[in-house]
C-alpha cells in the first residue's frame, strides 16, 4: 500500500510538472504579440490549472503520507509558476508605448535577454522556443529563490496550521527536477522528428555513426546519449540546490537549542554572530548559484533542441 501510494504520487508530480511547463509554453505562444512581452501572458495557465488538483492533497494529518509530502512540494512549484505568469501577464496588459514603468522595463529586458540567447544558440525557425526558454528560466529561478527564505520559517508556520513535513524548495526534490527534464526530453524528440521526419529520426538511431553493420552499438550509443540529457539536467539542478539547502541547515545549527534568554551568554551570543555572518555570506553567494543554475538549465534546453533540429 505504501509503495503504491508513493509511486502514484511520483507519477502525479512528474506529469504535473511536465504538463505545467509544456502548457505554459504553448499558452505563451497562443497569446503572444510581436513585441514579445505579451507572448508570455499565458505562460503559467497549465500550472495554475493544476493548482486546484493539488490543493485537495494539502489537507494534512500528522501522519502525512509520501503522496501528501510530494504534493506539498508540487504545490509550491505550481504557486511560483502562477506567480510568474500572473506578474508577466500584468506587465503585458499594462504595457504602454510611452515611457515604460519599472516592471514593464524589467519584463522587456528579460524578454530581450532570452531572445538574444535563443537567436545565438538556435538557428532554426521556432515560435515556441523563446517563450519556453523564458518560462524555464523564470520558473526555475523562482523555485531556486525559495532557498533564500529562512530554512525553518515556512515549515514552522505550516506546523502551526497543522501541516507537518513541509518542503518549500521545489528544486531540491528529484521529482520536480526530473519532471522538468522529462518535459525537455519529450520536446527534444518532437523537434528531432519535426526537423528530420520519422524516417530520418529512425535512421539516426539505428544507422549512425557506424552504419548498418554495427546496429546494436549505434542504438546503445544513441540511447545513452539521449538519456544522459534529462538525467544531467535534473541531477545538476537538484544537486546544487540540495547542497545549498544543507549548508543553510548546517549554519542554522550554530544556535540550535538556544533560547532568547540563553543568547545573553557570551558563548551563545558568539554562536549567533557566527551564524549570522556565515548565513549572510552564503546567502549572498547563493544568489549567484540560483541564478546560474536557472540560466544553465535554460541554455542547455536551447542547445539540446538546437542539436535535435540539425542533421548529424
Amino acid at each position: 500500500m505504501f509503495q503504491s501510494m508513493r509511486k502514484s504520487a511520483m507519477r502525479l508530480v512528474l506529469i504535473q510538472a511536465a504538463a505545467g511547463i509544456l502548457a505554459g509554453a504553448f499558452a505563451g505562444l497562443m497569446f503572444g504579440s510581436a513585441a514579445g512581452a505579451a507572448a508570455l501572458s499565458g505562460a503559467g495557465i497549465g500550472l495554475a490549472g493544476s493548482l486546484f488538483m493539488v490543493a485537495g492533497l494539502l489537507r494534512v494529518r500528522a501522519d502525512a503520507t509520501p503522496g501528501q509530502m510530494l504534493a506539498r512540494v508540487l504545490f509550491y512549484s505550481v504557486l511560483l509558476g502562477a506567480l510568474f505568469a500572473g506578474s508577466f501577464y500584468f506587465a503585458a496588459r499594462r504595457a504602454t508605448a510611452g515611457v515604460p514603468g519599472r516592471w514593464q522595463s524589467f519584463v522587456e529586458m528579460m524578454v530581450d535577454f532570452v531572445n538574444t540567447q535563443v537567436k545565438d544558440a538556435y538557428h532554426g525557425p521556432s515560435k515556441l522556443l523563446a517563450p519556453l526558454a523564458l518560462t524555464i528560466f523564470c520558473w526555475v529561478f523562482l523555485m531556486n529563490f525559495m532557498d533564500l527564505v529562512p530554512v525553518d520559517l515556512l515549515p514552522r508556520i505550516g506546523e502551526l496550521m497543522g501541516i507537518k513535513y513541509m518542503k518549500v524548495v521545489p528544486s531540491t526534490d528529484l521529482n520536480i527536477t526530473f519532471g522538468l527534464s522529462i518535459a525537455v526530453f519529450l520536446l527534444i524528440i518532437v523537434f528531432s522528428i519535426r526537423a528530420k521526419g520519422l524516417g530520418g529520426f529512425g535512421r539516426e538511431i539505428f544507422f549512425k555513426p557506424f552504419g548498418k553493420w554495427l546496429l546494436p552499438f549505434n542504438v546503445t550509443l544513441k540511447v545513452v546519449e539521449e538519456l544522459a540529457k534529462p538525467m544531467s539536467l535534473a541531477l545538476r539542478l537538484f544537486g546544487n540546490l540540495y547542497a545549498g539547502e544543507l549548508i543553510f541547515i548546517l549554519i542554522a545549527l550554530f544556535t540550535l537549542g538556544n533560547t532568547l534568554t540563553s543568547l545573553v551568554t557570551s558563548a551563545a551570543a558568539f554562536s549567533f554572530l557566527v551564524q549570522f555572518v556565515l548565513g549572510l555570506a552564503w546567502a549572498l553567494f547563493h544568489i549567484l548559484v540560483i541564478t546560474l543554475q536557472a540560466f544553465i538549465f535554460m541554455m542547455l534546453t536551447i542547445v539540446y533542441l538546437s542539436m535535435a533540429s540539425e542533421e548529424h
